[in-house]
C-alpha cells in the first residue's frame, strides 16, 4: 500500500503509513512512517537510517526497508527519512556531521509526538555510522547496525551506547571489510550482539529474509510492552 500524503510536521503520529515532511535544520525532511499491525504494536517507535547519499543511499534502499518491515513485524512503529540533500529533503551532505543533526530532528518529533514510547535507532552502512556515533545523546533504548563501515569512517571520538545493540555484518561484505568490524567489536569493553552472516554481500543479494529473520529473533528480547492505547 502507498503511504498517504500528509501536510509538513504532523502533530501526532499517523495511523496509517504516511509520507510527509519534517523541518530539520537545513530545511525539509522527507520522511514515510509506518504502524505495527495494532494487536502485536508494542510502545515503541524506530527510527531507521540510510547508506551513503553520494553513493545512491536512500530511504528506499532495500536493505532499509527490509529492516524497516523487520522491526514493523515486531511490532515497532517506524519512521524512515532522507538525509539532508538526499531526494526531496533539502540541504547538502555534511560528511555525517549535519547528518547527525537531521537523525536528532526526528527523533525529537517521535519524542514529541510519542512522548511515552521506546525510541530504537537502526541504520545501514553510512546509516549505522551516524546512528552510532549519536545513539547515546540521543538517549536511544536500542540500536541496530547493519555493516557497519567501520575502517572506512572514524569510530573513535565519541561515546559508544551501552543500550541492547545489534550489529549485523556480512562475511563476504566486498565494502565494508568484515575483519575491521569483527575487530572493532572485540576491542569493546562492553560488545554488541553480533551476528555474522557467510556467504552474504554487502547489500544482502539473496538474504534479505535472512537479515529479516535475524534482526526479528535477535530484538525480540529487547522489545517494549504492548501498546494498550
Amino acid at each position: 500500500m502507498n503511504p498517504v500524503m500528509l501536510p509538513t510536521q504532523p502533530d501526532q503520529f499517523p495511523e496509517l503509513a504516511a509520507s510527509f515532511a519534517l523541518q530539520g535544520p537545513a530545511g525539509k525532511l522527507e520522511a514515510i512512517s509506518d504502524v505495527a499491525v495494532p494487536e502485536e504494536a508494542r510502545r515503541g517507535t524506530a527510527v531507521i537510517c540510510h547508506p551513503h547519499p553520494l553513493q545512491g543511499g536512500t530511504m528506499h534502499n532495500k536493505v532499509v526497508t527490509m529492516v524497516e518491515r523487520s522491526l514493523r513485524e515486531s511490532g515497532l512503529d517506524t519512521v524512515r527519512f532522507n538525509f539532508r540533500g538526499t531526494g526531496d529533503s533539502e540541504g547538502v551532505y555534511d560528511h555525517g556531521n549535519g547528518e547527525g543533526d537531521d537523525l536528532a530532528a526526528v527523533v525529537a518529533w517521535v519524542r514529541r509526538v510519542r512522548p511515552r514510547d521506546a525510541v530504537w535507532l537502526a541504520g545501514f552502512s553510512f546509516g549505522s555510522y551516524v546512528s552510532i556515533r549519536n545513539a547515546v545523546r540521543l538517549h536511544a533504548d536500542a540500536l541496530i547496525s547493519i555493516a557497519p563501515p567501520a575502517g572506512r569512517w572514524p569510530f573513535e571520538g565519541f561515546e559508544l551506547p551501552t543500550c541492547p545493540w545489534l550489529v549485523v555484518q556480512g562475511e563476504e561484505d566486498e565494502v565494508v571489510d568484515p575483519q575491521a568490524v569483527f575487530d572493532w567489536i572485540d576491542g569493546m569493553a562492553r560488545k554488541p550482539e553480533l551476528v555474522r552472516m557467510p556467504e552474504t554481500s554487502h547489500f544482502f543479494h539473496r538474504r534479505l529474509m535472512d537479515l529479516r529473520g535475524a534482526i526479528k529473533h535477535e530484538v525480540q528480547p529487547w522489545l517494549p510492552p504492548l501498546r494498550q492505547d
